[in-house]
């Protein structure tokens, strides 16, 4: 087992960056300092500071659902990662902590 460092993004998918949608712009800075990889999942509801609940559920359909955006990676490369994106994520919430991986496989 390894230590790495997990960072964790809630945002929404309407969330933009520079005229594109929030989520593309952080892949595209993921690939650019080739991290180890990264996972956007769309929820199926959650709930923000702002109170406003976003669901997938048919009778109430948001088109704003929540997304949560995942990478782990070796700390220094994360720390690098989060520079960029904390300039880039001006609503959500951004988390980290140290996971144990047990077989990692990280680009150099």
């Amino acid at each position: 087992m390894v230590q790495l460092t997990q960072l964790t993004i809630y945002i929404a998918e309407g969330d933009r960056w520079q005229h594109q949608q929030l989520y593309h712009a952080l892949i595209e800075v993921a690939r650019q300092q080739k991290m180890a990889g990264i996972t956007i999942a769309r929820a199926v509801v959650g709930i923000g500071s702002s109170g406003k609940i976003r669901t997938a559920n048919i009778l109430a359909l948001s088109v704003d659902l929540p997304l949560v955006v995942t990478l782990i990676d070796r700390p220094e490369k994360i720390y690098g990662f989060l520079a960029t994106a904390q300039t880039m994520v001006r609503s959500g919430l951004i988390a980290l902590q140290t996971v144990e991986v047990l077989e990692p496989i990280l680009r150099n």
